[in-house]
């Protein structure tokens, strides 16, 4: 899929998010990358299970590490839950149901180690599907349906093996549920 000019830009924003402009994505992402707008999604099915992916070895960062179901941009003018559905359906070819806004003022700062910076306000969804994942190979070399309890041990015992962001997203995620949560809860991070 060709991809154009307008969909390829991101929201630019100031310190407090409020946006500033735009520019295109790939002019973004380098060692100075101003603070951008962005979201992340994790994919549950009705077993408590989590979709967990494993980014194409030819992604620019972190290639080849494992991270959340899928995350993307926000286009300028474009809402943020037709963003989610848009990218699950690029990056995953799912249709996702059941869309709810989980962190919605997430952000993080992450260097690669080849020193690409990210830097963005990243809000965290969470969503089901009842599509069989049909993953984009320049975006997706693996999947797996994860356990979320097997998921938090991973995450705590090997935070080195996952997205930066993932782990921070799982740690403000267990903070959220805290305490008393039931253990069969579909809630990521609830054993951290």
């Amino acid at each position: 899929m060709t991809v154009t000019h307008i969909e390829d830009l991101v929201v630019l924003l100031d310190d407090d998010g409020t946006p500033r402009g735009h520019a295109p994505r790939t002019s973004v992402h380098g060692p100075d990358t101003p603070l951008h707008l962005a979201f992340s999604c994790y994919v549950l099915d009705d077993d408590g299970h989590v979709l967990m992916t494993r980014r194409a070895l030819s992604k620019r960062t972190w290639p080849g590490v494992w991270t959340n179901s899928f995350c993307g941009h926000p286009r300028p003018r474009e809402d943020a839950e037709e963003a989610v559905a848009r990218r699950g359906r690029e990056e995953l070819g799912i249709e996702i149901e059941d869309l709810q806004l989980m962190l919605p003022r997430f952000r993080y700062r992450a260097v690669d180690a080849s020193g690409v910076v990210e830097n963005e306000l990243c809000p965290v969804w969470f969503a089901t599907t009842r599509s069989a994942p049909m993953p984009d190979p320049a975006e997706v070399m693996d999947r797996a349906w994860v356990d979320v309890t097997d998921l938090g041990r991973a995450v705590a015992a090997t935070p080195w093996a996952f997205s930066p962001w993932m782990v921070l997203q799982v740690e403000e995620l267990a903070r959220l549920v805290g305490p008393g949560v039931a253990h069969d809860a579909p809630v990521l991070g609830q054993v951290m």
